[in-house]
């Protein structure tokens, strides 16, 4: 049972951390949304690259951006949040029974694992060259939240005994 509560508590904290990360978008979204507007402008990038064809200039795509990367935030803090709740109800319930209470935990995570590996480390990251930027770099933070999210999704999905 203690596993079972670890493994719930845990799908809890990433639902927590991906609620505030949402909710900071939302709330604070003229300073947030500066990141997304530099990273895809590439205009703060190492001033030899070549790579800067690939900008995206407009303010509508900046726009669009932002609100998907905010969607997708606010959705997996919602799947997570079902998937602990899920979680917990099935706690005292048979392996197998809880087994299938992970299935909004494990869909939560997973989305969450890539919009931080996807998004910001692979499109932000290496697409855009977020990685030269000194001001706009977001793949040290990027990569500890993927490891975290990792790191649980590969705990919750351990199979649980009776």
């Amino acid at each position: 049972m203690m596993i079972r509560l670890s493994k719930t508590i845990m799908v809890a904290a990433i639902a927590l951390f991906a609620t505030l990360v949402g909710f900071g978008n939302i709330t604070d979204y003229g300073t947030n949304f500066a990141f997304v507007h530099h990273v895809l402008d590439m205009d703060t990038l190492f001033p030899d690259t070549t790579i800067r064809y690939r900008a995206i200039t407009s303010p509508a795509l900046h726009q669009a951006a932002y609100l998907l990367i905010i969607a997708a935030e606010v959705a997996t803090a919602l799947l997570c949040w079902i998937g602990a709740f899920r979680m917990f109800t099935a706690i005292r319930q048979n392996a197998a029974t809880f087994q299938a209470s992970k299935s909004f935990a494990v869909a939560g995570l997973t989305l969450g694992f890539l919009v931080w590996q996807v998004g910001f480390m692979s499109i932000g990251g290496e697409w855009f060259g977020m990685w030269m930027s000194q001001q706009w770099n977001g793949v040290p933070s990027a990569f500890r939240f993927v490891v975290t999210i990792l790191a649980v999704l590969i705990y919750v999905v351990l199979p649980d005994q009776d």
